[in-house]
């Protein structure tokens, strides 16, 4: 066996860092539209519509109960033949992890959803105000508060998923680093390198999430 040698991972430093920053780039963008898909439909598991209810759960439980590769597989290959559409790579991982993680979101809504006293709904009655105003300026900011936690941890989780979108050939993080690996027959060093890339960003945000959750509960308790 060739001793290893780190030093060639240098040589490609740049289209590791490109990959990075086509994994951030889609890790924002699917947080940011799955965290609203999240609360939309957690608002809706907690609505007394039966209809919406169920819909909602339905949608829930089959995104949270089915490998997300296979709903990215789904996306990428089946879903243009039923459309008669194209989807590019991106928009294929983009719509896969935006729905996954409206889904595991929406547990995380559902939960400080509930979690907010019945007083506050009977105020926001009492002081005759519109259903949109409510929800925006009384639930989202108290929801939110309670979620944070939660919702970091989320995101830290869809950053480590988001390497499944190399399946599909989108020139992520891990994706370049596979092919890195091939062509120099380096897999060790490279794949190393690269999964470090990945505990460099996501071991801080674990350990943000307990300092966070540990001062929101400071301030709820006060």
């Amino acid at each position: 066996m060739d001793s290893l040698d780190f030093t060639v991972v240098l040589r490609f430093r740049d289209a590791l860092l490109q990959g990075l920053s086509t994994t951030l780039e889609l890790t924002l963008i699917c947080v940011v539209l799955g965290c609203s898909i999240g609360f939309a439909v957690g608002l809706a598991r907690t609505s007394t519509n039966l209809v919406l209810r169920n819909l909602s759960s339905v949608y829930v439980e089959f995104f949270r109960g089915t490998p997300v590769l296979i709903q990215l597989f789904w996306i990428f290959f089946c879903l243009p033949l039923l459309l008669g559409i194209e989807l590019s790579n991106f928009a294929s991982g983009v719509i896969a992890l935006t729905l996954y993680m409206g889904a595991i979101t929406s547990e995380t809504f559902r939960a400080s959803l509930k979690s907010i006293g019945r007083e506050q709904y009977d105020a926001c009655v009492a002081l005759g105000l519109p259903r949109w105003t409510q929800i925006t300026s009384v639930v989202l900011p108290q929801a939110l508060l309670r979620a944070i936690p939660t919702l970091l941890s989320n995101c830290v989780s869809l950053f480590k998923e988001s390497a499944l979108v190399s399946a599909v050939g989108m020139a992520d993080l891990m994706f370049i680093g596979s092919n890195i690996s091939n062509n120099t027959a380096r897999p060790v060093e490279v794949l190393t390198v690269v999964a470090l890339i990945y505990f460099v960003i996501a071991f801080p945000l674990t350990r943000a999430v307990t300092v966070i959750e540990r001062r929101i509960l400071q301030k709820l308790a006060v």
